[in-house]
């Protein structure tokens, strides 16, 4: 029978991510701003994407009790490893900056005690990083999941009330949802509706759900069904989240760009809902931000102790938890809240577009793993076996993400 649902899940999808909800902040002010809410329906589009990804993922642990990169291992060899780590050491460096700049940058916006905003970036960034690696590396995964909770209700709250204190009309929503049409935007409007379909609900980080679902003590394939109820919550709440700041982005005339951006964006909400809506919107802007930044430094972690753990011949099983006080762990956790500091360093809408295109590279590998191994019912039972509906939206995943991978060498 399967269990009660777990508020966990939910806050999982809701705050982290492909893109965690820092890349939605920034990506999706940008696209706002520039392409207006023409381009809402990308949002839309990029949250399904990642429900149906994630879900496959879900059904073959609970199927197997093997994470993907377990079961690919098991499977492939382990070449696998040696293919993804350095992959994963670049989608951490770009994440890692992005999420640094994006906090520094709104906390820059909170407290402007420097007057270059570059430089504000780069001190609260740095803060915000180490104080995202002493909550992880004393509190542990309760404390973690305590402070998401709160800041998701925070985010959500807040930035979903600046939205309908800005909203820009019915008719053009609906439209921006149903009529899906991109700009031209000087050439631009391509390339940053891609960025936000591919950064909506998270890129790699959907592979940590493996490991929160052990940590949950979620094994059991009956766990399937709530699961489904808690991803599809999730990745709902992630949807609003991302259309509220596409057209927060778009009521709002703005001129500035990279670190000065988060700060002129606030002035003209303060110009048009006064101090109150000016601070509703940093503080579920700080919100999202900071949840997204500790989602991953907690996060990210296991995917290299695990990957630690293959190479050196362990095998895990369904209740097999990542040992979090190890040595593995908490060596990557250092390297993730440390080494992406030099990126602060860098222009905040280019890592921005980098961490967005960085994650989405990784999507046609996973939906054609989860086209193979959810489609074999020797390895997950007819049951779990990929429906022809499921098999046709990881089609359309693969084909979409690939497209976005190869469209600078063509």
């Amino acid at each position: 029978m399967a269990r009660p649902a777990h508020s966990h899940d939910r806050a999982w999808v809701v705050a982290r991510r492909d893109r965690r909800r820092a890349g939605d902040l920034a990506t999706s002010s940008f696209v706002g701003g520039l392409l207006g809410t023409a381009v809402l329906w990308a949002v839309v589009v990029g949250a399904f994407f990642k429900f149906v990804v994630t879900e496959g993922l879900a059904r073959w642990q609970l199927a197997t009790g093997e994470t993907l990169i377990e079961g690919a291992v098991g499977r492939l060899g382990r070449g696998v490893v040696w293919l993804f780590l350095p992959y994963l050491l670049l989608w951490s460096f770009f994440v890692g900056s992005a999420l640094m700049s994006a906090t520094g940058v709104t906390l820059h916006a909170m407290l402007p005690v420097f007057e270059d905003a570059a430089r504000g970036k780069v001190v609260f960034g740095i803060a915000a990083s180490l104080a995202g690696l002493v909550l992880v590396w004393f509190g542990g995964y309760r404390l973690f999941e305590a402070v998401m909770r709160a800041c998701i209700v925070v985010m959500l709250v807040t930035v979903v009330l600046a939205a309908g204190l800005l909203w820009p009309g019915t008719l053009p929503v609906l439209e921006g949802l149903f009529v899906p049409r991109i700009p031209d935007a000087g050439g631009q409007g391509l390339s940053w509706t891609l960025a936000l379909i591919g950064g909506v609900g998270g890129t790699l980080t959907v592979l940590c759900y493996g490991y929160w679902l052990r940590e949950e003590g979620r094994t059991q394939p009956d766990d399937l069904r709530v699961c489904r109820i808690d991803l599809a919550t999730g990745y709902l709440l992630t949807a609003v989240f991302g259309l509220a700041m596409v057209i927060v982005g778009s009521s709002i005339s703005i001129e500035g760009s990279g670190a000065k951006l988060l700060v002129t964006l606030s002035s003209r909400l303060e110009e048009v809902m006064g101090p109150v809506g000016k601070w509703l919107f940093l503080v579920g802007a700080l919100g999202a931000v900071f949840s997204s930044l500790l989602g991953v430094w907690q996060s990210v972690p296991y995917l290299f102790a695990d990957c630690w753990g293959l190479l050196k011949g362990g095998v895990s099983d369904a209740s097999t938890r990542v040992d979090t006080q190890a040595a593995p762990y908490r060596a990557y956790l250092l390297l993730i809240a440390t080494v992406p500091m030099a990126g602060l360093f860098w222009g905040f809408r280019d890592i921005q577009l980098a961490y967005a295109v960085t994650g989405a590279l990784l999507f046609p590998v996973l939906a054609l793993a989860l086209l193979i191994f959810n489609g074999r019912s020797q390895w997950v039972g007819p049951a779990f076996r990929n429906k022809p509906l499921t098999i046709a939206v990881l089609m359309v995943v693969l084909l979409f993400f690939s497209w976005i991978a190869l469209r600078p060498l063509v």
